[in-house]
């Protein structure tokens, strides 16, 4: 069964997959620290994606979306025994 909270994180890739494209900048030439704006926003959504991820992993709901419920919890370390490596 999936839990509630899980579900949260479906707008949250939504939001993530539609921001990856820098739009709101589209027509703007603006230069900061000698790189284009969109490339800052690059840079940026990669940091915050990369955050939602491990975010994501580190509460358990990979293993729960993937049938690997752990039985420590919320990203256990026990889950990796005999399960394959999570590195």
């Amino acid at each position: 069964m999936r839990v509630r909270r899980d579900l949260v994180w479906i707008p949250v890739f939504a939001a993530l997959v539609a921001f990856a494209v820098p739009w709101p900048l589209w027509g703007v030439d603006r230069v900061v620290a000698g790189l284009p704006a969109w490339i800052w926003w690059h840079v940026g959504w990669l940091v915050l994606c990369s955050a939602a991820f491990r975010l994501f992993v580190r509460s358990g709901a990979w293993e729960r979306g993937m049938g690997l419920d752990s039985p420590g919890g919320a990203g256990g370390t026990d889950a990796s025994a005999g399960r394959g490596d999570r590195r």
